[in-house]
């Protein structure tokens, strides 16, 4: 076997490998002789169809198989030989045909990049801290009394969060919506489903109510031909409702799992829940700040194209509707970000590899247990999961993640910062 390569790039190769012509051609016809002896065919007694039945009925496909085959072990061979670490199946071109005696293909890849030392002990860090109060508590089982709220009729003027249903049409310029009739709609006053000034309109009226009045619609309100104008709009309202919230007693803790209804128990749930998502923003913030420190350090670092446009297609799919390929502009937008990512994701790979950072298989069973007990029957979770090997590497994947994170920030020039629970959880209230 001959083996040549050729660099094409920085991290681009191209591999060329011939082998004997000999070599395939035993093959084939060891392939042939065994399918005589296995395959059947109507009109031959098994094990005595004629080779030459066979190569015609199935010469084509022995070959080409033999030939994917030969391509595929000489290739390991040869990237062994030459010590490479292609990142992909690489691209193979081959006619397939002997020429002076031999097969030849070319296999085009990209490699794993030579990474430079990374220097841990000069990366500030910024690690944020939480923990989950009383006050975190209260207003959580208050966040469930609104979740579980009910809406009585009254006969007064409506006010913030009562309930409101009413018809309406809206005028702006030439155009009416609806064209013919009135719509109805109905939402709960500053919660934040319509808009400002439509809440506004709508508060101190009671049922039976009939008026019009102009509202400016905001840019990104959901009908394109009223967004962004003023509409003169008519208003019947049908129903004005405010919440009943229930008490936070035994029967209200029962709907949520607690079978003796006890409060004390409810509140221990309650906050095993909120910090177990606080571990989880907590560490994905973490994360977070060493990729960013990481990626920002080593900027320069040649990564191989192929995973940073896979990384920017995964991110634009995340922006377009599930099934729907997102468009080139959008992969394009998503590239800078993306190098980033892969720069981040490759280097703490690198780290533990050289500082022999291995899973914590206690780390591993503690996090399937806490994405299981999200579940109704968390057993069969924890079963999926051991059971499916691509899950489990995906989990193990993030665990190491956040060793290696764990890792650089115990290393590094790190400050910590704390903060509150809901500075943690909604970052863009901080």
């Amino acid at each position: 076997m001959q083996v040549s390569v050729e660099n094409i790039g920085t991290l681009e190769r191209k591999l060329t490998v011939k082998f004997p012509a000999e070599r395939f051609e035993t093959q084939v016809s060891a392939r042939i002789a065994e399918m005589g002896r296995t395959v059947r065919l109507k009109g031959f007694r098994p094990g005595k169809v004629p080779t030459t039945v066979i190569k015609q009925r199935f010469g084509d496909q022995v070959r080409g198989e033999v030939l994917s085959d030969l391509i595929g072990s000489t290739l390991r061979e040869a990237v062994a030989q030459e010590k490479l670490q292609p990142i992909a199946n690489p691209a193979i071109d081959t006619t397939g045909e002997p020429e002076n005696g031999e097969i030849a293909y070319t296999a085009t890849f990209e490699i794993m990049p030579e990474f430079p030392v990374v220097e841990v002990a000069a990366l500030e860090i910024s690690r944020p801290m939480a923990v989950v109060t009383d006050a975190d508590i209260d207003k959580m089982l208050e966040t469930l009394r609104q979740q579980r709220r009910s809406f009585d009729e009254v006969d007064r003027a409506s006010a913030e969060g009562d309930f409101v249903m009413f018809e309406y049409s809206a005028e702006a310029g030439d155009y009416r919506f609806p064209a013919e009739g009135l719509e109805r709609a109905g939402s709960v006053l500053g919660s934040g489903t319509l808009f400002k000034a439509l809440d506004e309109a709508l508060i101190g009226r009671k049922m039976g109510d009939s008026f019009e009045t102009g509202i400016a619609f905001p840019e990104d309100f959901r009908n394109a031909q009223l967004a962004g104008k003023n509409a003169q709009v008519s208003f019947s309202i049908l129903k004005v409702q405010e919440p009943k919230l229930p008490e936070i007693d035994a029967e209200f803790a029962k709907l949520f799992g607690i079978a003796d209804g006890d409060l004390e128990t409810f509140r221990k749930e309650v906050r095993a829940n909120l910090e177990r998502e606080l571990k989880a923003a907590l560490m994905a913030r973490l994360k977070s700040e060493v990729a960013e420190k990481l990626s920002l350090a080593h900027a320069g670092l040649d990564v191989p194209k192929l995973m940073v446009q896979s990384e920017a297609r995964n991110m634009a799919a995340g922006s377009v509707p599930q099934g729907q390929q997102p468009p080139p502009q959008l992969i394009e937008a998503a590239m800078p970000i993306a190098r980033q990512r892969v720069i981040a994701g490759l280097l703490m790979g690198e780290i533990a590899r050289k500082q022999e950072i291995k899973i914590d298989r206690k780390r591993v069973a503690e996090q399937l247990a806490a994405i299981a007990s999200t579940y109704e029957e968390p057993e069969k979770v924890i079963e999926l999961y051991n059971g499916d090997p691509q899950l489990m590497s995906g989990l193990q994947n993030r665990v190491m993640e956040d060793q290696v994170a764990e890792w650089v920030a115990e290393h590094a020039k790190t400050t910590q910062l704390d903060l509150s629970f809901d500075d943690v959880m909604r970052p863009a209230n901080a």
